[in-house]
């Protein structure tokens, strides 16, 4: 498999138009974005960004302030991942509601002619709290239906219960009634979860009795697996391309291990991709199928933290290396996504173009794959006081919604860059010239790498400078990047063992051309010489050794 590059946009706003923005505002006031509107131009702008996946984010029908309880809808357009049917989509998202599967249907055909894999989320943990599927197939039990709900656990339960338990919050719920209670989806086996508990969504019960410290119960095979075995076979048969898998690690990993299979059977090439963030699981889930997982924990919050809070850039090496050769090859790689705050947020490091040195490092130091959130490549900053989102430097998911960054670019469904300023139109360019590369270099989709960071000596600062090899058959990338803030004269070793690793030849005299600028330079690319190279405040080149 080639290295994918995602582009995760979330159709609510990628394609809402409408700049009212009225704090907690309805999808009368705010305007929503719809299938129909992420149209051949749109998709063209996203391929030729260098994307290789589109992975819509908020797809399968959630709970909303219109068709459900508002006491346990959080926002007025309601958390994606409080699913009420996991076999219909969200209504908002199309123009004609009664036609929804229909549009959602032409959307991944669209995407498919445009050149791009279809992604969208499964969400197997928890389910909102008012889940009743109206569109599930002929002969489909639905969840729930047959459960025993005086028992607290069962097997054949798909919830978990708190018998003689009335659901109760430290807030009036408005006529809204559960009894028994469910458990929260976070785990939270109490009826009285808090605010700061996932109260809108209930947990699914996958044969794990959690209150008999842990005992799994797998056979027979509980209820839930074939339901929900089948939910992802239903989704695949929508000529979809992989899925994004949802808060992986709260779910065992023994059902996926029996369901993926199954599946990848039927559906060759279905890409998985696991949100997980305990490295102690990591192979436990690849080897159950999962070919991607978050490298949240480790890459992501390394470089956030060289980009933004003076970590040093020779740790970046600790992090590659923790997972070895054969499990580095399963992580993605990323700097923004729905949970995670803007990287030009007062929160992160003000700016978008602070991070292109960690974004050069996500996108082409290994063969993993690597992923953008619409509008980071614009510099989107998140600091919207949207209503149930408040300023916490993330877009929101959970109101209706006009994004200032993406409306620019979009230009009212032109997606050309028409009402954008210059500073976003050069960080675009530069994710594009970036993404590019990373979707055509052999050397990066394909080839070895060798960190040369550990070898620098004076002139390389470690704490502000990182630096790398990469090389496959024809082609030989040397990749330097500065973190600092202000320009650097950076003197760079070559070793000799990186020429023996990568069985590369040297010449004194090597011509270089920086493949994200055009700039030439001309080095000494022999076993142990050293160079210098100036590099500008944040940022980085990725120089073809010719």
């Amino acid at each position: 498999m080639n290295k994918p590059i995602i582009y995760q946009l979330f159709p609510r706003w990628f394609t809402n138009y409408n700049e009212s923005r009225i704090p907690n505002g309805t999808k009368e006031e705010n305007g929503c974005g719809r299938f129909t509107d992420i149209n051949e131009r749109a998709l063209q702008a996203i391929k030729d960004l260098g994307a290789t996946h589109v992975w819509y984010t908020g797809v399968i029908r959630h709970a909303t302030a219109q068709y459900n309880h508002p006491s346990i809808t959080k926002g007025k357009a309601g958390s994606p991942y409080a699913i009420t049917d996991y076999y219909d989509v969200d209504p908002d998202l199309a123009k004609n509601e009664s036609k929804r599967m229909q549009e959602f249907e032409a959307l991944v055909e669209r995407t498919h002619k445009a050149g791009l894999s279809v992604l969208i989320d499964f969400v197997p943990n928890h389910v909102s709290r008012e889940y009743k599927s109206l569109c599930k197939p002929a002969g489909v039990e639905d969840l729930g239906e047959t459960d025993h709900p005086e028992w607290a656990f069962s097997p054949l339960n798909n919830f978990y219960y708190l018998p003689g338990e009335r659901f109760s919050m430290d807030k009036d719920l408005q006529g809204y009634e559960e009894f028994p209670a469910k458990v929260t989806g976070n785990d939270c086996f109490t009826s009285h979860p808090s605010a700061n508990d996932w109260y809108e969504t209930v947990k699914l019960n996958y044969g794990v009795f959690y209150q008999n410290g842990r005992e799994k119960q797998f056979n027979p095979i509980p209820n839930t697996w074939p339901k929900m075995r089948d939910i992802l076979l239903f989704w695949a048969g929508k000529g979809i391309d992989g899925v994004r898998i949802d808060m992986a690690e709260m779910v065992p990993v023994e059902f996926f291990a029996w369901a993926l299979p199954q599946v990848k059977k039927k559906h060759k090439n279905f890409l998985v991709i696991g949100e997980c963030y305990d490295p102690n699981q990591y192979d436990a889930y690849i080897a159950a199928g999962f070919d991607y997982l978050y490298d949240k924990v480790g890459m992501y919050d390394y470089l956030r933290g060289v980009t933004s809070k003076g970590w040093p850039a020779e740790g970046i090496t600790s992090q590659w290396m923790q997972h070895g050769n054969d499990r580095i090859q399963h992580m993605l790689y990323f700097l923004e996504n729905h949970d995670e705050q803007r990287i030009a947020s007062g929160f992160f490091c003000g700016s978008g173009r602070c991070a292109e040195p960690a974004m050069i490092i996500a996108a082409t130091l290994n063969q993993c794959p690597v992923m953008i959130y619409s509008g980071q490549e614009l510099g989107e900053r998140g600091m919207d006081m949207e209503g149930f989102s408040g300023i916490d430097g993330r877009t929101t998911i959970f109101d209706y919604w006009g994004v200032k960054s993406i409306q620019a670019w979009a230009n009212k469904g032109k997606f050309d860059g028409g009402k954008m300023n210059e500073a976003q139109k050069e960080l675009r360019d530069f994710y594009q010239r970036l993404l590019c590369l990373t979707r055509d270099s052999k050397a990066i989709q394909k080839g070895a790498m060798y960190d040369i960071t550990y070898a620098q000596g004076e002139g390389f600062d470690k704490r502000q400078h990182f630096a790398f090899l990469r090389h496959a058959k024809g082609e030989t990338l040397l990749v330097v990047v500065n973190f600092h803030d202000r320009e650097q004269h950076v003197k760079l070793r070559i070793p000799n063992d990186a020429f023996v690793y990568l069985g590369l030849d040297g010449k004194a005299k090597a011509t270089a051309v920086d493949l994200l600028r055009g700039d030439r330079y001309t080095l000494n690319f022999t076993p142990d010489s050293e160079n210098e190279i100036v590099l500008n405040a944040w940022k980085g080149v990725v120089l073809k050794i010719k």
